[in-house]
């Protein structure tokens, strides 16, 4: 439940840009991105770094496409992942990777206190930073080589923010079975 949350706010991006125009769409992310923010003050939790951060791409983007209503398409997406993979790549440089705040909130003390929780933190942030700058390269292939059919660029970002969810998934149940402790989800509702 929580991945599909934390995925609402470009999922529903993705859908209404094909129905409408991209402005509608940004500011649309931005209202859903304030509707997770909300609920999690609402149970109790934290803001999250990618929830803040999202709202914040999302806006710029939606600003800039207002001052420039020419920029297509394949622009305005690479712009969102680019900001995206920033964010998730700060998080890691300001040694918060943006996964860490999720964990927490669905382990106990002791298994946050573990060295191997915070390391399986870096890896599954640096998976997501790693599908975001495959949806940039899918997007800057979109914009600079000409007759490429939309699919490949759907087709990157699919695989490469499924493999990011896989990885997310998997990569807990992992150590569990190779180290023998408690697992370490990023994510609530991935183990």
């Amino acid at each position: 439940m929580t991945i599909f949350l934390i995925l609402a706010p470009y999922g529903a991006y993705a859908l209404l840009v094909l129905v409408t125009s991209a402005a509608v769409s940004l500011f649309a992310a931005v209202a859903v991105c304030l509707g997770v923010i909300a609920l999690d003050i609402l149970r109790g939790r934290s803001v999250k770094i990618l929830g803040a951060g999202s709202v914040v791409v999302f806006a710029a983007v939606g600003s800039y496409v207002l001052i420039d209503p020419a920029m297509n398409s394949s622009a305005v997406k690479f712009a969102v992942d680019t900001g995206i993979f920033l964010v998730s790549l700060l998080s890691i440089v300001f040694r918060r990777p943006f996964t860490l705040q999720y964990a927490r909130e669905v382990v106990d003390a002791e298994t946050a206190r573990l060295p191997g929780f915070l390391h399986a933190n870096y890896l599954i942030t640096w998976a997501w930073t790693g599908a975001a700058l495959l949806m940039m390269i899918g997007n800057i292939a979109l914009l600079y080589v000409p007759g490429l059919p939309l699919w490949s660029g759907l087709l990157i970002t699919f695989a490469a923010r499924n493999s990011a969810v896989y990885f997310t998934r998997w990569y807990p149940q992992y150590r569990k079975a190779k180290y023998g402790v408690a697992p370490v989800g990023a994510l609530p509702g991935t183990h």
